[in-house]
């Protein structure tokens, strides 16, 4: 597969023609390649942006929203064969491409369409003067989404920024590339603009550094590591851009003694290796109260070395291969991590049932691991991978403060029957989402993104489309 640059409407090779390689993540071997973009290739998608952006930001929001409507039927359309490709790409089954990424892209173009139908501005009246707010758009928004959830993520900060009358360049992870590439078609057949949307591909130094440098690019929107969040925000900084960083999360899935245990284990497997554990929302922190401690981990340890890995394209899998090769061996290294600290592994060294032709690729068994003082590197730090850490608590507040010691802030799981200690752990934990005995239900109209190291802004609803826009309050007197 040959992947390409999307600029102004069309198909472009990086101007320096240099490419990536692009790996099968189920074999190891390489299946494609990708344009190595670089600042001269952001220019042309920045200027081809900008162009468009006096006439995308003049078009009425009824034809923004037709257009919108045509991209979702398209992505619904192509289901097929956009899950194919994300499955391949990222490693994850082809039932969970189908069943969650797939739709969710087509969803973020509905429901961003109907928010902007309805969509309000504020209203004063004081004395004989009478203010009101404009929501206004700023430009060309700098998107950058990460390999896990590649269209889902990508769509998500594609979707609000263009109804609001901004253009966008693009960036997507230069891992997972394939989904964001046969978008652009999709654009096209709908009606979209050519410059209203570029993609650009390539890596994030030299991309997507540029994206966040250029001084004609106002907002940046990224979802990835901490590590990368704290680089463009030194970037940005010089230029008084506006940013949303949705980051890393280490987060707590917190079982109570009163809790479903079946359910709270269906959850708790489900939250632990969903995606291989590469999903920033994972409950890769389980702490059980003492008095259900023995009876929620035989049942736990049970359900996953009951879980199927093997090849995506296999229906009855629940986990692929992790994304990459350097995905892989961080992984492993905190395993051999967790033996020296003295860490028990109760699960995950069990032989893989692999084809013999797919040897190579980036298989890893679902592991949990006991017995860490909360001082670990591995308790504290986002392995994002298909390992989880648990410990025992006997109180509540003692939960409540193991929760906290981590320094993300993403979210966090509750499983519990007493209502009234729902409310009060959740108004404890410090966290932007907290889900009580369930995970991962995601509401749109709500605000989304993290506390502390795990970010900055919110998304969702009116939060996005104030992000993507600039407010501007106008004051008349008609005395």
């Amino acid at each position: 597969m040959e992947v390409k640059n999307f600029i102004n409407g069309e198909y472009v090779d990086s101007h320096s023609q240099k490419t990536i390689d692009l790996y099968d993540p189920s074999t190891g071997k390489p299946y494609g390649t990708l344009p190595a973009s670089d600042g001269i290739d952001v220019v042309q998608a920045y200027q081809s942006a900008r162009k468009a952006f006096e006439s995308w930001s003049k078009t009425k929001t009824a034809e923004r929203v037709e257009i919108f409507h045509r991209i979702a039927d398209l992505i619904e359309k192509n289901q097929d064969r956009l899950a194919l490709a994300e499955s391949k790409d990222v490693g994850k089954p082809l039932w969970l491409a189908k069943e969650v990424d797939i739709p969710r892209a087509a969803w973020n173009f509905r429901y961003f369409a109907g928010l902007i139908e309805h969509h309000l501005d504020q209203s004063a009246k004081v004395g004989q003067s009478l203010s009101y707010t404009l929501n206004q758009p700023m430009g060309v928004a700098g998107l950058i989404s990460p390999w896990n959830l590649p269209l889902y993520l990508l769509t998500w900060k594609i979707a609000p920024a263009l109804i609001m009358g901004n253009t966008a360049v693009c960036k997507p992870s230069e891992v997972t590339p394939v989904t964001a590439f046969l978008l652009g078609e999709i654009l096209n057949e709908a009606g979209l603009p050519p410059g209203v949307c570029n993609i650009v591909q390539g890596n994030g130094a030299d991309a997507g550094a540029a994206i966040v440098s250029h001084p004609g690019i106002p907002l940046i929107s990224f979802t990835g590591g901490t590590a990368t969040g704290e680089r463009i925000s030194s970037l940005a900084a010089p230029h008084f851009k506006k940013v949303s960083l949705e980051l890393g999360g280490k987060n707590a899935n917190i079982i109570f003694k009163d809790a479903n245990i079946k359910k709270a284990v269906r959850g708790s497997v489900r939250a632990s290796f969903l995606n291989s554990g590469q999903v920033c929302l994972c409950g890769s922190r389980v702490l059980v109260q003492e008095a259900v401690y023995d009876e929620f981990m035989e049942q736990f340890i049970a359900e996953v070395k009951n879980l199927k890995v093997g090849l995506p394209s296999d229906e009855s899998v629940f986990m692929g291969p992790v994304v990459s090769q350097d995905q892989k061996e961080k992984v492993l290294a905190a395993i051999t991590q967790a033996k020296k600290e003295n860490g028990v592994i109760l699960c995950g060294e069990e032989n893989l049932d692999i084809p013999k032709e797919n040897q190579d690729g980036y298989f890893i068994r679902p592991t949990v691991v006991a017995d860490l003082t909360d001082c670990s590197d591995l308790w504290q730090r986002e392995i994002f991978g298909p390992l989880v850490t648990v410990r025992s608590f006997k109180y509540a507040h003692e939960a409540v403060k193991l929760a906290n010691t981590s320094p993300y802030g993403l979210s966090a799981s509750i499983w519990t029957s007493d209502l009234s200690r729902a409310h009060k752990v959740a108004h404890e934990i410090e966290a932007g989402t907290v889900w009580v005995n369930q995970w991962l239900k995601r509401d749109l109209r709500m605000p989304f993104g993290g506390w502390k190291q795990s970010g900055i802004g919110r998304d969702g609803a009116e939060h996005s489309l104030s992000f993507y826009s600039e407010q501007k309050t106008v004051c008349i007197n008609f005395g």
